[in-house]
């Protein structure tokens, strides 16, 4: 089975992929659900603070290099769908965000024995990202 061709714009992924980052930056921040996140974690910010000073550069590094994969597949099924404006990209999101997002990290949530608020926090954080960035890869010409 062949893949279909079809053509990638690498300066909107990338856009959408500083989007997303810059969009959890603010919601694991103090000023959204930072607090409450490290609350459901069980991570205080001693141990926050200490890891921050022993360089979480890799770690962001990694998790930018994710909101690119991620931002170049959304692309690739938003360009599928040949969806072509903000709502149809938006459309695009929302059926990643409940067919691949919402489903895995539940599973994950069930069998880690996570708090179910804390799912809330991560899964909201994907679909409001992924409405955003997927609104933008589709209305980008």
């Amino acid at each position: 089975m062949a893949i279909p061709d079809v053509d990638v714009n690498a300066l909107a992924v990338l856009v959408a992929a500083v989007i997303q980052f810059a969009i959890g930056s603010l919601w694991y921040s103090n000023i959204l659900f930072g607090n409450a996140w490290m609350r459901y974690l069980g991570i205080d910010k001693k141990k926050l603070n200490s890891a921050q000073k022993k360089s979480m550069t890799g770690s962001y590094i990694l998790v930018f290099v994710g909101a690119l994969v991620l931002n170049f597949v959304l692309a690739y099924i938003v360009k599928y769908m040949t969806a072509s404006t903000f709502e149809q990209g938006m459309v695009a999101g929302l059926m990643v965000w409940i067919g691949f997002i919402l489903t895995s990290m539940l599973g994950m949530t069930l069998w880690e024995g996570k708090s179910y608020k804390l799912y809330l926090i991560n899964v909201f954080y994907y679909l409001v990202s992924l409405l955003i960035t997927g609104g933008l890869l589709a209305s980008w010409h």
